[in-house]
């Protein structure tokens, strides 16, 4: 059994747990969400 971890499902799950715990956050964790996975995606 290959364990496959990619940097986006990591990254929702943290956001989400983020979310969930500080509501206020949400925007800032979006942002940064968005920046992230854009970057890895042109980096591929």
């Amino acid at each position: 059994m290959n364990l496959h971890i990619t940097l986006e499902p990591l990254l929702s799950l943290l956001a989400g747990v983020l979310i969930l715990v500080m509501p206020k956050l949400l925007n800032y964790i979006v942002a940064a969400y968005l920046i992230i996975v854009g970057v890895s995606g042109l980096l591929r």
